[in-house]
């Protein structure tokens, strides 16, 4: 599970990008999807949800590209101008108002573990998962694996959305 110590800052490779996660994530993904792995380069992504209003721009500025997603929806990932590293994405779902921080951006990262591995139908066969965190074979119900705090915050966010 993620630590409560905050603030969480990172940023890009040339450094020109920073920011900070002002609080912890509403949940950490560890996505195994293809296309997470073709984005990426490697084997899966590590994601921190987070509100968008808690992670604060400290210096420099994001190029946001809009890209193709498995849902169809499309995903906005925000790169830094300079060096292009990856730094957040917005997915059709949440809008703007969620933003998956990419994890390997932190100045800290090991702060941060997955709370739940994903998609792992498609994982690399030699990548091995620790039995102590959740793994699903596609996606799962939030209301079944986030901790009461983090749904609460998430239904702050999408009043009108009906619990997964």
């Amino acid at each position: 599970m993620t630590t409560n110590e905050t603030p969480y800052d990172g940023g890009c490779a040339c450094r020109f990008v920073r920011y900070r996660m002002n609080t912890k994530p509403l949940f950490v993904h560890c996505c195994h999807c293809r296309w997470c792995q073709r984005e990426t380069g490697a084997s899966f992504a590590l994601n921190a949800m987070i509100e968008a209003d808690r992670v604060e721009l400290l210096r420099g500025e994001v190029d946001v590209v809009d890209t193709p997603s498995a849902s169809g929806n499309g995903q906005r990932i925000a790169r830094c101008p300079r060096c292009r590293i990856a730094v957040w994405s917005n997915y059709g779902g949440g809008g703007d108002l969620v933003r998956f921080v990419r994890v390997g951006t932190l100045d800290e990262p090991d702060r941060l573990r997955p709370d739940i591995h994903i998609f792992t139908m498609s994982k690399q066969a030699w990548v091995v998962l620790p039995p102590e965190i959740p793994a699903v074979h596609e996606y799962y119900k939030s209301s079944e694996m986030w901790p009461p705090e983090s749904l609460e915050r998430r239904a702050k966010l999408f009043p009108s959305q009906p619990k997964q």
